[in-house]
C-alpha cells in the first residue's frame, strides 16, 4: 500500500481485516496516452488496492469505464471547482491531459494543497511534452541541440512562453513548496495505434498528432509532403513504450523509502532515438503512390498554401513537421524503464496511419 494519510492508515475496529484503498484521480483516462496508460495500470498487481476515479465528459463513458472497477466524475478540466475537490481527496493524481492550461493544473494544486493540510503528502504525474526544447527550422537543417532529462538546468534555462513550460512551472513550484511531490514525463513524437481493453470497449481515443497530421495532409495534397527538406530532427516514442513508462514511474514513486527524483529534477522524457521528417515524408510517399493515392514514391515540398490549407498556418506546419526537438531520456532509464520499439517501428506505422486515414 502506498497511502501514508496517517488518519486512514487505521483499520476498522468493526472489521479489522478490511484495508483502505490508495485514491487516485485520473485525468485522461480515455485519451490517446491516457487510455493506454490506464489500461495498463488497471493490470498493474498493484491495481487491487487503488481505488481509481476518472473524470469524464458523459454517462455514456462513465458506464463503460465503471465496467472495469473505475470510479467515474462527469465533467470536464474546465470545471475547475469540481477538479479541485477531486483532487483534494486523491493521494496520487495522474493529469495525461492539456499540457498547455494553466487554470486546470492551478485547481489541482489547490486541491493538492488542502489534500496535505490534512495530512497527507500527495503524488501528482503531469504530462507535459518534449516539444518545451522545439526550435523552428522550417525542415531546412537539423539542429545539434540535444537535451538532457537528467539535468534541470536545461528546463531551467528555457523561457516561460515556451510550449507548456508554464504549466510544468506551476508543477514544480508546487513540489518546492512541500505539499505535493510531483514528476513531469515528457513523451516526444508519440507514434502507433493503441491496441488494448479501453479500445476495444470504444472508450479511448486512437490517433496521435504529429504523423495523422502529416499522414492526413499528404492524402490531401494526393502526394507525401515534407516541409522544407525534411532535414529538422525529432525524437520518437511509441505508444506502448509512453503507456510503460508511466507504469515504471509509477512503481517507483509509490514504493516505500524510495529516492526518485521530484520536483525540479522529476523530469522524464520518453525517446528511443531520432528521425528525420524526410524519413516520414517518404514512407508516406511509398505508401500512398503503392496505393494509387499519391503522384510518386519520393516526397515534396508543402508549399505554403498548402500548409495554410492542410494545417491551418505556416507556422503551425513548420512546427508539427518542420521543426528540431532532440533530447536523451537518461532519468527516465536509470528508473527500469526499457523500450522496445524503434525507429523502425516507427516507419511500419505509417502504412497503418494511411490506411486509417484513408477510411475516414
Amino acid at each position: 500500500m502506498f497511502f501514508n494519510k496517517k488518519r486512514d492508515s487505521m483499520k476498522s475496529k468493526s472489521s479489522p481485516t478490511t484495508s483502505v484503498k490508495t485514491p487516485v484521480l485520473f485525468l485522461g483516462a480515455t485519451g490517446y496516452v491516457g487510455g493506454s496508460v490506464l489500461a495498463r495500470l488497471l493490470e498493474n498487481p498493484a491495481a487491487k488496492s487503488l481505488e481509481i476515479t476518472a473524470l469524464v465528459r458523459d454517462q455514456q463513458k462513465a458506464s463503460k469505464l465503471q465496467a472495469f472497477g473505475v470510479k467515474t466524475a462527469i465533467g470536464t478540466i474546465q470545471d475547475l471547482k469540481l477538479l479541485e475537490d477531486l483532487a483534494s481527496k486523491a493521494h496520487i493524481v495522474f493529469s495525461i491531459v492539456n499540457a498547455d492550461d494553466d487554470p486546470h493544473m492551478q485547481a489541482i494544486l489547490r486541491g493538492l494543497k488542502k489534500r496535505h493540510a490534512s495530512g497527507d503528502l500527495p503524488i501528482l504525474i503531469h504530462t507535459s511534452g518534449t516539444g518545451v526544447f522545439i526550435s523552428q527550422a522550417n525542415g531546412m537543417f537539423a539542429s545539434n541541440d540535444v537535451y538532457d532529462d537528467s539535468k534541470p538546468e536545461h528546463f531551467e534555462a528555457l523561457p516561460h512562453e515556451a510550449l507548456h513550460r508554464s504549466v510544468d512551472e506551476l508543477v514544480v513550484a508546487a513540489d518546492k513548496e512541500g505539499y505535493a511531490k510531483t514528476y513531469i514525463v515528457l513523451p516526444s513524437t508519440i507514434y502507433g495505434i493503441p491496441s488494448n481493453a479501453l479500445t476495444k470497449a470504444g472508450l479511448q481515443h486512437t490517433s496521435s498528432i504529429q504523423v495523422p497530421a502529416l499522414t492526413k495532409a499528404s492524402i490531401g495534397r494526393g502526394q507525401g509532403g515534407i516541409v522544407g527538406k525534411g532535414a529538422a530532427l525529432w525524437n520518437h516514442v511509441s505508444n506502448d513504450d509512453t503507456a510503460e513508462l508511466f507504469v515504471v514511474l509509477f512503481d517507483a514513486v509509490t514504493k516505500p523509502g524510495n529516492t526518485v527524483p521530484h520536483g525540479r529534477e522529476g523530469m522524464f522524457v520518453g525517446e528511443n532515438g531520432t528521425f528525420s521528417w524526410y524519413d516520414i515524408g517518404k514512407e508516406l510517399a511509398r505508401v500512398l503512390h503503392e496505393k494509387g493515392v499519391g503522384q510518386s514514391p519520393e516526397p515534396t515540398t508543402f508549399s505554403s498554401e498548402e500548409l495554410e490549407k492542410f494545417f491551418g498556418s505556416e507556422f503551425v506546419g513548420n512546427l508539427i513537421a518542420g521543426s528540431n526537438c532532440v533530447c536523451i531520456a537518461n532519468r527516465s532509464r536509470a528508473l527500469g524503464w526499457r523500450p522496445k520499439h524503434t525507429k523502425d517501428h516507427l516507419l511500419a506505422s505509417v502504412r497503418a496511419e494511411v490506411e486509417a486515414a484513408l477510411k475516414q
